[in-house]
């Protein structure tokens, strides 16, 4: 099976300070792959290039087993790929349907739309839709998503993304700062979105949400993936054990 993202001895360099070091990675179509490793191990820096929000200082991206370079996000979103950091990115004083569709508007056909007027309404039914078929609860989608739960926003950006993934979906640590009833959606609409065949990264440090809800484990450690584990094939220990450089597999 050719990897639907691959990456070939990426190396990154901050002035002389060295993020990466020859690091690979690939995930398949419709797989979610757990990236993981402590803290300074090169996995932001990773996804960021990935996504194409900054460049590789040397290394090699194969998109669909072809070469390609990305120069900015857009390039990434032109390929299917989105990604959710951290942060969300969700404009606090829009509503979820805004925020789907932020920088994406639908406009009115005829005059309407050449003087400016949106859809609303197929942005409305296109929103809940998105929102239906992965699950997501959102009650309001007319209220600003900065008045609404942390798993909310979490739903309505996971959904946001994968309502424009074609192909690969990265997720940075998305069950932070969650509770448990919370954290179970978020894990449940990861998996609904590999299902639609969409290839999830998923980014965490919660060993359990990485053994509930990844098919394979990409260890990175000093700026480089050092193991790849089954998940069926591993354990929390020797995840642990891989991510302070204790256990590697030289094919990494």
């Amino acid at each position: 099976m050719t990897p639907v993202l691959e990456a070939k001895g990426i190396s990154k360099l901050y002035g002389h300070v060295e993020a990466l070091t020859g690091a690979n990675f690939d995930v398949n179509a419709g797989e979610v792959v757990a990236l993981i490793g402590d803290n300074g191990a090169g996995k932001s820096t990773l996804v960021r290039i990935l996504s194409g929000t900054e460049p590789a200082t040397s290394g090699q991206m194969l998109f669909d087993g072809k070469p390609v370079v990305l120069t900015s996000p857009v390039d990434a979103r032109a390929l299917g790929i989105e990604t959710v950091f951290q942060d969300l990115a969700l404009a606090a004083h829009l509503s979820p349907v805004q925020n789907m569709y932020l920088g994406r508007e639908v406009m009115r056909k005829g005059l309407a739309g050449l003087l400016g007027f949106m859809d609303t309404p197929s942005m409305r039914k296109g929103s809940r839709d998105a929102f239906e078929k992965l699950g997501a609860t959102v009650r309001n989608l007319n209220g600003p998503v900065g008045a609404m739960s942390g798993g909310q926003r979490q739903g309505i950006a996971v959904a946001r993304a994968a309502a424009w993934a074609q192909k690969v979906v990265f997720l940075d640590e998305p069950t932070a700062a969650l509770g448990v009833v919370q954290t179970k959606n978020v894990l449940e609409l990861v998996r609904r979105v590999s299902d639609e065949g969409i290839a999830v990264v998923f980014i965490s440090h919660s060993m359990p949400h990485v053994m509930e809800v990844a098919d394979r484990i990409q260890v990175m450690w000093r700026g480089r993936r050092v193991a790849t584990y089954r998940k069926e094939d591993t354990s929390m220990e020797q995840l642990v054990a891989a991510m302070t450089g204790a256990v590697s597999q030289v094919a990494a």
